[in-house]
């Protein structure tokens, strides 16, 4: 239970998963009132929406109260007959073909009868069904609609797996990195005669989080939303499981920007290897990880402070220095000034 709660707590943190989860719940939810709950429900429909068994019905009657009327008073009788007629709107003709077809209690010539007349202020009637359109708009959103809300379950399912699996043991990389972060000592900038933060956080990496990607939003205490920062797994070296990182990207999103800042923090081995410099270098500057070391990253109207507040490199067949065991960040956020 305390693994499931601290990946619980984990995807909480991440920007990206609240908002899919958010999807995914609101779909479900409006499948459930809509279909469910409170389904549409049809009021003072005409015969045109009816199953064609009813319309059938519905013309038989029509053609035998047109019969009844015609000899007491014949222009009454036939303006009734046409507006029942034109109740059944597009389905009207291919109703009086099957009704030819099958008069039932009705006589074959009192069908004719009112087909004539018909035909006399409407003019020819097209008895065949109209050929059906392979799909409608409306079949095409639910359809749509369906396939989104599948597709999403499936990741989303797929995601929860995933981490529930590695958290099957009794301490897991995601308890481990919580723990360590949760018990991590916040700078005091205002100690240091610096203005508090906007918003400041701890994050941890552990070995074996091979999922780890972190992102926080930033907002104002008015509750105003300035954009977002975080940091995930940049490069990793090695093979097997769990994956050995190297590399952390640090990024910095800015809602008055037009581009992202990121910097990499590296390990020693990875810093110093060409080949890794080269694939890493395109993403932002790269920068050794030490521990206290200080990263600034600056966007238009914001600036992150991370500080590496304690970090433990792997041991193993690989170079040393080359992954991370551990590695704790601290991010703090200001907004620039001008």
């Amino acid at each position: 239970m305390e693994a499931v709660t601290a990946i619980i707590k984990n995807l909480l943190k991440n920007t990206r998963v609240v908002l899919v989860l958010g999807v995914v719940l609101g779909l479900l939810l409006g499948l459930i009132i809509g279909w469910g709950l409170w389904p549409v429900q049809w009021t003072d429909g005409t015969p045109e929406v009816l199953e064609q068994t009813i319309q059938d019905d519905y013309l038989r009657m029509t053609i035998d109260s047109y019969r009844s009327l015609k000899n007491a008073n014949p222009q009454v009788a036939a303006d009734l007959a046409e507006d029942r007629w034109d109740y059944l709107g597009t389905a009207a003709g291919p109703t009086l073909g099957r009704v030819q077809s099958n008069p039932g209690y009705l006589d074959p010539a009192a069908v004719q009868d009112f087909r004539l007349l018909i035909e006399s202020r409407k003019g020819a009637i097209a008895t065949a069904p109209p050929i059906a359109e392979p799909s409608g708009l409306g079949n095409i959103v639910l359809y749509a609609s369906i396939l989104v809300v599948v597709i999403l379950l499936g990741a989303g399912g797929f995601y929860l797996w995933r981490l529930l699996r590695r958290g099957s043991g009794k301490v897991t990389a995601v308890m481990q990195a919580s723990e360590a972060s949760k018990h991590a000592e916040k700078t005091n900038f205002e100690d240091l005669g610096l203005a508090p933060p906007i918003t400041q956080t701890m994050t941890t990496y552990v070995l074996g989080d091979d999922l780890y990607d972190e992102s926080f939003s930033i907002d104002t205490a008015g509750g105003e939303f300035l954009g977002e920062y975080g940091v995930g797994v940049s490069e990793t070296v090695g093979v097997g499981e769990p994956k050995k990182v190297a590399a952390l990207e640090v990024w910095l999103f800015d809602k008055n920007d037009i581009k992202t800042a990121t910097k990499v923090l590296m390990s020693e081995h990875a810093y110093n290897d060409p080949n890794i410099r080269a694939r890493l270098e395109p993403k932002g500057e790269l920068i050794v990880a030490k521990p206290q070391g200080q990263v600034l990253l600056e966007t238009e109207t914001l600036q992150l402070l991370a500080t590496v507040v304690d970090m433990e490199y792997g041991m193993g067949a690989l170079p040393q220095n080359s992954y991370f065991e551990r590695i704790t960040l601290e991010l703090a956020i200001w907004p620039r000034a001008k």
